[in-house]
């Protein structure tokens, strides 16, 4: 949503390209304002309104002036591009993701309302604090630091076992999450870090399940969430220095043109 908005907005992608980009996410999309002045303000389906489709979202957010997206992954601990406690920022770090256009002062927060149905819900988040720019090959040397690093504290705590079938538990976890199509001549560098971060992502929850008869004692368990968790911290943050990467190669050849 991130990237094909923002291709959108900039002119180098059509609105048809974008909805039909969304469809590997959830078959049905849906769009409604998080409260009555808003869903006034853009046009958009109040709460206590049937939604609306998602072509109704991209006539929003140009009537709004937004420009550029940002991609925010929050979690309990980390709530950094959230900017507060309010309404978005709580269904935000319930859902773990969110869009934000900083320029048009809106956040969307994408949810699964039913089997097949994704709702994007649009708030007003006013003033954020400044966007954290982290660049694109820091965000990829600080994945595999974090990979090696975790590697070996497991290996230390005797925690690191073999498991059969391990590898291709770790392709099938890959292999099911929606591989969505990209804008034209978006670079490739922030594609391969996105899909390295799917990968060392499907490794990290092959390695915090627990197989049968194999259950941790509380303490190993703390220890090994202790040693993943800046794994985990670390995939988060390719994937967005990936996405913004991205958005900020669209909006630069965007403005030569």
């Amino acid at each position: 949503m991130v990237v094909w908005t923002s291709a959108w907005l900039h002119g180098a992608a059509a609105s048809d390209d974008v909805l039909d980009a969304l469809h590997p996410w959830a078959e049905s999309q849906e769009v409604r304002a998080a409260d009555e002045e808003l869903a006034t303000r853009l046009d958009l389906p109040g709460p206590d309104q049937p939604p609306a489709g998602p072509a109704l979202l991209l006539a929003a957010l140009r009537k709004a002036g937004a420009a550029n997206g940002e991609l925010v992954l929050p979690v309990p601990g980390d709530v950094r591009g959230l900017g507060g406690a309010g309404d978005f920022a709580r269904l935000a770090l319930r859902t773990g993701e969110a869009a934000v256009l900083r320029d048009a002062g809106l956040g969307l927060v994408p949810q699964r309302v039913a089997e097949g149905v994704l709702r994007w819900t649009v708030f007003e988040v006013g003033d954020l604090p400044p966007a954290e720019h982290m660049p694109i090959g820091e965000a990829e040397h600080g994945m595999s630091s974090a990979m090696r690093e975790a590697a070996s504290t497991l290996i230390d705590l005797d925690i690191a076992k073999h498991r059969p079938g391990v590898r291709e538990e770790i392709a099938s976890t890959v292999s099911s999450r929606p591989q969505p199509p990209w804008p034209q001549d978006v670079p490739q560098r922030p594609l391969r870090i996105l899909q390295r971060a799917s990968e060392v992502e499907a490794i990290l929850w092959v390695a915090t399940d627990d197989a049968p008869g194999g259950a941790l004692s509380a303490s190993a368990s703390r220890a090994r969430t202790e040693a993943l968790r800046p794994l985990f911290d670390s995939v988060r943050a390719a994937r967005r220095a990936s996405v913004a990467e991205m958005v900020r190669v669209i909006a630069d050849r965007a403005g030569k043109h």
